[in-house]
């Protein structure tokens, strides 16, 4: 059996009058992975926290039994990371200018250094380009121990864990598998719980129809029938008595097994809205966006240069690049319409960028705030919001009392909602949790406008995205397809290059097995025909490999 890492026991934590944490039990075993999930909010943070030692519960208690690293989402992580490491993750020296992958990567490389067999990392994929992920996906998954991971990218998930804890109401569920299987599991749950509860649900309102109409039965015979002598009054009202009677004791018989029937709670329902949002409308022209010749430099360094590209009507473009390559200094261009670049009359922009809450007024609901820029109506802004994990009472909330992630959902569902007809969204997932994101993805692929977006959400990026825009070289690249098309297009290009390169290597095979060849028929001073014919026969071998190699 693994061994037992860590150990939490009765865990319970509250803010103010708010449950966070009630957990009965929770083991960590040498060699699992866990990845952490929950709703903004749900308390995923500082349950890490908690177990890290940096929280201390009300009540419970944690055991360690091995040492313990955390990349978690503040400060500058642990400056010791040693040299391997800082250079896999591209660390520099220490620098008081440091950007939001910079400082993301350090933390990293300081929390993978050293021996430590408990590993937490909460988001560490925040501000972290494609290289990136896939250098910390390898580092994850070659840890040597445990980990618990809080992570809203999917394919992460998917590929380093081998269990899922959800976080809900204070308490944590234990699923096995990854995350795709997860949330299968969820589903198949959900509609269980829906289908039990709609179940009781009828059953209780079939008792309390039966217990109505004993009710009525035993008021009917309440009433004398006219014409009635004395004896046969007195007769009938012994008979009404006995029938009340049993009519009682069939209500009490009704209402102890309304009683005794467990209360099951609504469950929550993930449903997939199909909305009609965005529109086209008003652009004449069929492209929304086209650049000539467009550079760009922060500094002494050139981003790109001479950039051209076109962004369609409603087309949904991913802008990929790796950190600092420049993707928000394109989208700013974009917004002021600079040099080189044109954007067609009666195209409505509307951005969410990294400041994104600026545009909320705190004294005003979420409701109010989601609605400032639409025409709208309630019930369109109401489902918007709910769809982004924000439902109920809470639009009636003020602003100035959400979090940072609710105020995120805010700013997309007032974006969403608006008359805008191109959206550039700058990494609109990195506040969000993995239920309002995939929600988003929903929205985002139904939307009909024109979209133009960064992430560094691979899966997320599969889904919404219909064409990319590439920054890479100071080079700017247009591909119109998925993301998916676009790796297979890579792999066919490797294998391409690949096939010219083994002609390349046959031909100067077979040019060497000519000049040897040519020696053996008029061997030179010095030659050896033994060795002469072992170098043939050693390059006959290798162009029958290589041969081999192009029918496999």
């Amino acid at each position: 059996m693994a061994e037992l890492l860590l150990e939490a026991t009765d865990i319970q934590l509250s803010f103010g009058i708010r449950k966070i944490l009630d957990i009965k039990s929770l083991k960590l075993y040498d060699g699992d992975r866990i990845g952490l999930v929950g709703e903004n909010g749900a308390g995923k943070t500082t349950l890490l926290n908690v177990l890290f030692g940096k929280t201390t519960p009300d009540a419970g208690e944690i055991k360690l039994y091995s040492s313990v690293k955390m990349i978690d989402q503040m400060g500058l992580g642990d400056e010791s990371a040693d040299g391997f490491t800082a250079s896999e993750f591209s660390v520099k020296g220490k620098s008081d200018f440091l950007s939001g992958g910079e400082r993301t990567r350090r933390r990293i490389a300081g929390a993978l250094s050293g021996k430590a067999q408990i590993l937490f990392a909460d988001e560490p994929t925040v501000d972290l380009d494609e290289e990136g992920v896939i250098a910390l996906e390898k580092k994850l998954r070659q840890h040597d121990g445990a980990l618990i991971l809080i992570s809203h990218d999917r394919k992460l998930l998917d590929n380093v864990c081998t269990g899922i804890w959800e976080l809900e109401d204070g308490c944590i569920t234990v699923f096995s598998g990854n995350y795709s299987k997860y949330r299968e599991t969820r589903r198949m749950r959900l509609e269980r719980e829906k289908t039990e509860y709609e179940a009781q649900r009828a059953e209780e309102k079939r008792i309390k129809k039966l217990i109505q109409q004993e009710y009525e039965h035993a008021q009917q015979k309440q009433h004398l029938p006219s014409r009635m002598g004395n004896s046969e009054a007195r007769l009938h009202k012994r008979e009404v008595t006995n029938v009340q009677a049993a009519i009682h004791r069939v209500r009490k018989s009704y209402e102890s097994r309304l009683d005794r029937m467990d209360e099951k709670k609504r469950p929550r329902e993930d449903i997939a809205i199909k909305m009609a949002l965005g529109d086209a409308g008003g652009i004449t022209s069929k492209v929304c966006v086209r650049a000539r010749g467009v550079s760009a430099r922060f500094g002494a360094n050139t981003l790109f240069e001479y950039a051209s590209f076109v962004i369609p009507v409603g087309t949904r473009t991913a802008l990929l690049g790796g950190n600092g390559a420049g993707k928000t200094t394109l989208i700013r261009k974009i917004i002021n319409a600079d040099a080189g670049i044109t954007v067609s009359p009666g195209v409505k922009i509307g951005y969410f960028g990294q400041m994104h809450t600026e545009v909320l007024d705190e004294n005003l609901t979420a409701l109010q705030n989601a609605r400032a820029e639409s025409d709208k109506d309630e019930a369109t802004a109401r489902t918007v919001l709910a769809r982004l994990n924000l439902p109920g009472d809470n639009v009636f909330k003020k602003v100035s009392v959400l979090s940072g992630g609710e105020r995120a959902k805010v700013a997309l569902a007032r974006l969403l909602l608006s008359n805008a007809n191109f959206l550039i969204l700058d990494e609109p997932t990195n506040h969000l949790d993995i239920f309002s994101l995939e929600a988003l993805e929903s929205l985002l692929s139904g939307y009909s406008g024109t979209l133009l977006f960064v992430s560094h959400d691979r899966e997320f990026i599969n889904k919404v995205a219909t064409r990319m825009i590439r920054i890479e070289n100071k080079r700017v690249t247009s591909f119109e397809g998925t993301i998916e098309e676009y790796e297979r297009t890579l792999v066919q290009k490797e294998q391409g290059r690949a096939v010219e390169e083994r002609k390349m290597y046959i031909t100067s095979l077979e040019m060497r097995l000519a000049a040897i060849a040519a020696r053996m028929a008029k061997p030179q001073k010095g030659d050896k025909p033994e060795a002469l014919n072992e170098e043939y026969e050693k390059v006959v071998d290798l162009i029958r490999e290589e041969k081999r190699k192009e029918t496999t």
